[in-house]
């Protein structure tokens, strides 16, 4: 088991010192700097005020983002079964009608 450390990250000129594991630092710290500069953008276009609403509006943001993402490879991977079974027939098909003309 990976022993924890702290690591020290800035999200939107605040620093924030968060326990995790050696081994996950690296994540934390590429999390850290996407979700700093989602916020950012938020601020930036100064529809949103205040460093709450614009943390809220950049968890929305993201996890819209990765709900769409996970939607598309669950299609993605149905398409793929489904190809995989159409394959499958094909082959136990030939396979078949193989043995019967060696069966004749």
């Amino acid at each position: 088991m990976s022993q924890s450390n702290t690591v020290t990250v800035q999200i939107l000129d605040k620093e924030y010192c968060i326990a995790c594991p050696s081994d996950e630092r690296s994540n934390l710290e590429s999390a850290a700097r996407y979700l700093d500069g989602k916020m950012r953008e938020i601020r930036s276009s100064g529809k949103v005020i205040g460093a709450d609403r614009v943390a809220v509006m950049a968890a929305l943001n993201i996890t819209h983002d990765l709900l769409h993402k996970q939607q598309h490879l669950d299609q993605q991977a149905s398409a793929n079964r489904e190809q995989v079974r159409s394959l499958l027939g094909r082959v136990d098909h030939a396979l078949s009608r193989d043995a019967d003309e060696q069966g004749s």
